[in-house]
């Protein structure tokens, strides 16, 4: 794994079109190093889902991309992701990895818990995820993170820490200063001024220069 912290896309919400948005990604992949992304989409149907899956994973899985459903082990399973992102409210993270076997990954939301983190880390969670750090319009923010957080995972731990929550380009420099191994972003690439591309070589500078 390379010391430098990387990118940890996620998508929009809401995809209507897949084929739209699969140029959108190609752009954004372009754009330089990402290391994962994540479906996560609400209020579908799962043939939805799988159509949206079924598009965009091969985009990724060409490019060394790890193609990550969120909440739903199951469907990761189905629909051959590459892993799965499980919340505190979804499927335990020990019923993910008996579904989903050793050799896929599966992430857990920590929020702001140490506890927690600890427990999944032991368990044998591929990575944690810390947030939210900023306010989100993808969330509604319950209990934010501090950077010390980071600082004393990244101290003390082997296991993987994933920023997440409102993180932008402009916002991020203290995240990676602070330890973070990835920066889970939506709307800070989606919806950058400057197109989705521009705002990964924008990430990718700033991993780099952090790790000069």
């Amino acid at each position: 794994m390379s010391d430098l912290c990387r990118l940890y896309l996620i998508t929009p919400e809401r995809i209507d079109q897949p084929a739209p948005f699969a140029v959108l990604l190609r752009a954004a992949l372009d754009g330089g190093d990402v290391a994962v992304l994540q479906l996560r989409l609400k209020d579908v149907d799962d043939d939805h889902v799988a159509r949206v899956a079924d598009t965009l994973r091969p985009i990724c899985q060409q490019r060394g991309v790890a193609f990550v459903m969120n909440d739903r082990p199951d469907l990761a399973l189905k629909l051959d992701c590459d892993g799965v992102h499980v919340g505190q409210e979804d499927a335990p993270y020990a019923d993910a990895r008996k579904l989903l076997g050793p050799d896929r990954i599966v992430g857990v939301t920590c929020k702001d818990s140490r506890h927690l983190a600890m427990d999944a880390a032991e368990a044998g969670a591929d990575y944690v995820a810390f947030g939210a750090f900023f306010p989100s319009t993808t969330k509604s923010v319950t209990t934010p993170a501090s950077l010390d957080l980071l600082a004393w995972w990244s101290e003390i731990m082997t296991v993987p820490c994933v920023a997440i929550g409102g993180i932008t380009v402009d916002n991020a420099a203290p995240l990676v200063a602070a330890g973070a191994d990835f920066l889970a972003v939506a709307g800070g690439v989606w919806n950058h001024p400057e197109g989705p591309a521009d705002a990964v070589r924008r990430f990718d500078a700033l991993f780099a220069n952090a790790g000069d």
